[in-house]
């Protein structure tokens, strides 16, 4: 029977793993000197941890670690020397990544899927996104940042894109931990989600409205706040932003939110 239950672990874990990647290949926004907006790759490896425990959410986010670190072998390319190489392994990808399996340690204390797991992802964001400033302010300080005052290039550069990848995955937590019930051996589709599924269906429609206009908005700025040869931001960047572009987007993506916020409400009554 534990042998069983291991194996189904096994199983499930190497598919969340590879769901993990795919996602992560698929970005929203790619930053020029490293750091990326995907399509909430790291809920695969919170949801396993949720549903089997830290230790072994854990020992499938190092493995999912190290599959991050194969595919951005380019970035080792950019330091010198054996020290800078190995921090950047360690600080940027296996640790970062090896946090993601932490996601699951709100589930003792909320008995709520819909708070277990986003506060699971805001708390492993939150864990990635210091270990990446302390890289930034240590081995990139030269680099892709400048030297004076790394560390608060690091805490801006890397909010960038950690901010956006923590709200959107913390948003398809949200929606996911109100649709599927994950304490059951096999997942399945909550009865009370069942009876009303236009209200979670117009929420994640406007939640995902503003969440697009957002990420598209930065996709648009951010490439703006940065030189590309020193790395450096420039607050002058602002001047080379198409505006028009930025009012358009928040515009429609603002009015389709409400639009589908109303929808909601008028579902509940």
């Amino acid at each position: 029977m534990k042998s069983s239950k291991t194996t189904r672990i096994l199983i499930e874990g190497s598919m969340m793993i590879a769901l993990a990647t795919v996602l992560s290949i698929f970005k929203l926004i790619d930053m020029p000197y490293g750091g990326s907006v995907t399509i909430a790759s790291m809920l695969p490896i919170v949801i396993f941890s949720y549903r089997n425990g830290t230790a072994w959410g854990v020992l499938s986010a190092l493995s999912y670690a190290v599959i991050q670190q194969l595919l951005g072998l380019n970035t080792l390319s950019y330091v010198t020397g054996w020290q800078s190489v190995l921090a950047v392994i360690l600080l940027d990808y296996i640790a970062a990544f090896t946090v993601v399996g932490l996601g699951g340690i709100f589930k003792k204390l909320s008995s709520k899927q819909t708070v277990a797991l986003p506060a699971g992802v805001i708390t492993v964001s939150l864990l990635r996104y210091v270990l990446h400033v302390i890289a930034g302010a240590t081995v990139w300080a030269g680099l892709s940042i400048p030297d004076n005052a790394a560390v608060l290039y690091s805490l801006g550069y890397n909010a960038t894109y950690m901010l956006p990848e923590m709200i959107v995955t913390a948003a398809a937590a949200y929606y996911v931990g109100g649709l599927i019930d994950f304490s059951k051996p096999i997942p399945e589709r909550m009865a009370a989600a069942s009876k009303a599924s236009g209200k979670p269906a117009y929420a994640a429609l406007s939640g995902g409205s503003f969440l697009l206009g957002m990420v598209i908005d930065l996709w648009l700025i951010a490439p703006c706040l940065q030189d590309e040869e020193s790395g450096e931001f420039i607050i002058s960047g602002l001047a080379n932003v198409d505006w028009i572009s930025v009012a358009v987007v928040s515009a429609i993506t603002v009015a389709l939110g409400l639009f589908f916020l109303i929808k909601g409400k008028e579902e509940e009554i």
